[in-house]
C-alpha cells in the first residue's frame, strides 16, 4: 500500500502534466531503519512521487557505503533528499518531507525541473550582492501549517545562488539536534548558526536576514 491516496496521486500527476518542463534528479541517502527510523518511509514517498512523472529520477545512496557522494554533497545525517535540475542545488531535505511539508517538495521539483524560481525579480537581485556562504536551517514539522512557507523561500534563495545553502530539518526526527538550537516554535530559522528568528516571514525580511548573515 502506497503513502499516497489515489486522489493526491492524481491531483500530483496533473500538477506534474502541467508544470515540470526538464528533467529532476532526487537524490536520496538513506541508512539502515535501526539507525534511521524512517528512512525506508522517505524512501518510498520519494519513490512513489517520481512514479508521477517520468522527468523525475531517483538516485539512492546508502551514506555508509556512498561517503564520497555524501561529503562532496555535505549530507551528515539521514534521511537526506538533494534536488538536482538544469544544476545541482544546496536545496536538502533532512527528515521525510511529510504533512504540510509534502506541499514544498512538489513545489521545489517544479521550479528544479523550469530551473526558476518564483521570487521577486528585486529579490534575485539582491541576492546575488551574497558572495561569502550562507546556510539556512528551517526547523519544522509535519503539522505546522506556516512552515512550508519558510522552507520555500530559503530553497529558492539556495538555487538563486549557490553560496546559499537552504536545509529543512524536521526537528521530531532530529530532537538532539532542534535542542541544541534551542527550537521552542516552528518555523525556527537558523543562518550561520549566527542568526535566527521563528515564524514564516515574507521574503524581504528573510533577505535582509540572509544579507547581514553574509556580510558577518
Amino acid at each position: 500500500m502506497g503513502l499516497l491516496k489515489d486522489s493526491d496521486k492524481k491531483t500530483v500527476t496533473e500538477l506534474f502534466s502541467k508544470n515540470l518542463e526538464g528533467d529532476v534528479n532526487l537524490m536520496l541517502f538513506y541508512d539502515s531503519p535501526a539507525r534511521c527510523e524512517l528512512c525506508t518511509q522517505t524512501r518510498d514517498l520519494v519513490k512513489e512521487v517520481a512514479s508521477l512523472s517520468t522527468k523525475i529520477k531517483v538516485a539512492e545512496y546508502d551514506i555508509n557505503s556512498a561517503q564520497k557522494e555524501a561529503k562532496f554533497l555535505g549530507i551528515d545525517k539521514t534521511p537526506a533528499i538533494v534536488i538536482g535540475g538544469k544544476k545541482l542545488y544546496n536545496v536538502v531535505y533532512y527528515g521525510i518531507p511529510a504533512g504540510y511539508e509534502f506541499s514544498s517538495l512538489l513545489e521545489d521539483i517544479i521550479d528544479a525541473s523550469r530551473g526558476a524560481t518564483r521570487l521577486s525579480q528585486i529579490t534575485k537581485e539582491r541576492l546575488k550582492e551574497v558572495k561569502t556562504p550562507v546556510e539556512i536551517k528551517v526547523f519544522v514539522t509535519p503539522t505546522c501549517p506556516y512552515c512550508p512557507k519558510a522552507v520555500r523561500i530559503a530553497h529558492q534563495f539556495a538555487m538563486e545562488n549557490n553560496m546559499i545553502k537552504g536545509h529543512m530539518i524536521e526537528a521530531t526526527e532530529f530532537m538532539e539536534l532542534a535542542q541544541r538550537y534551542s527550537v521552542m516554535g516552528v518555523p525556527k530559522i537558523v543562518i550561520n548558526d549566527d542568526l535566527s528568528f521563528e515564524g514564516a516571514y515574507p521574503e524581504d525580511a528573510f533577505l535582509e536576514y540572509v544579507l547581514q548573515a553574509a556580510k558577518k
